[in-house]
């Protein structure tokens, strides 16, 4: 039964990721005169001091330690509130309008470019930070649906028992540290990569 819970829960963040991604993308093209003829958003200035900076990693990891770790935080205690769910949800969808958004914002300035400029932008701290953004989605729906879902869903599961806050606290360590080594490689290998993908701008 929490199996099918969870495989559940998969479908539905993807749905709800989609559907945010996708309006993204349609916001950005229905508002092309706000977002491209008159926006700064990846436009040449914004590029250009792109090219020119390229700082170091100790001054960056505690500005992206302290901007993942209290969204792991937040979403980690939203989701033990009968809120959690709406919460959730809102903030998945949210994150696909904003990967919409910059994604279309991109392909429409540089087009090829606009891509490996994404790539750039993500890679390589993606490769870690989306499983466990994942895995923070997935750990957040089990913990809100077993805090109140009906018994009869959860039959035989002790929701207040040692066991599960080990369990749930042992994972939500496991997803901080994870994230953690991502801000690691946003913060000192990133720049060095995103350096020399915008020297084809």
């Amino acid at each position: 039964m929490r199996r099918q819970f969870r495989i559940k829960n998969g479908y539905h963040m993807s749905y709800l990721f989609m559907i945010g991604f996708f309006l993204g993308i349609l916001i950005v093209n229905l508002g092309h005169e706000t977002w491209i003829s008159n926006g700064d958003l990846l436009g040449t200035d914004m590029m250009s001091r792109l090219k020119n900076s390229r700082p170091a990693g100790e001054s960056l990891v505690g500005y992206i330690l302290k901007h993942r770790l209290s969204a792991v935080c937040v979403l980690g205690l939203v989701s033990t509130t009968i809120v959690g769910m709406p919460v959730l949800g809102a903030y998945i969808c949210y994150t696909g309008l904003a990967a919409g958004c910059l994604l279309s914002v991109a392909v429409v300035r540089y087009g090829i470019r606009g891509l490996l400029f994404m790539a750039g932008v993500l890679f390589p701290q993606a490769i870690l930070l989306v499983p466990a953004y994942i895995g923070l989605f997935l750990w957040a729906a089990d913990v809100n649906q077993t805090l109140y879902a009906p018994r009869t869903q959860l039959e035989g599961y002790e929701r207040f028992s040692r066991h599960f806050y080990l369990k749930k606290g042992t994972q939500m360590v496991g997803i901080a540290a994870v994230v953690i080594i991502g801000c690691l490689l946003e913060s000192y290998v990133n720049p060095g990569i995103l350096h020399f993908v915008l020297k084809i701008f």
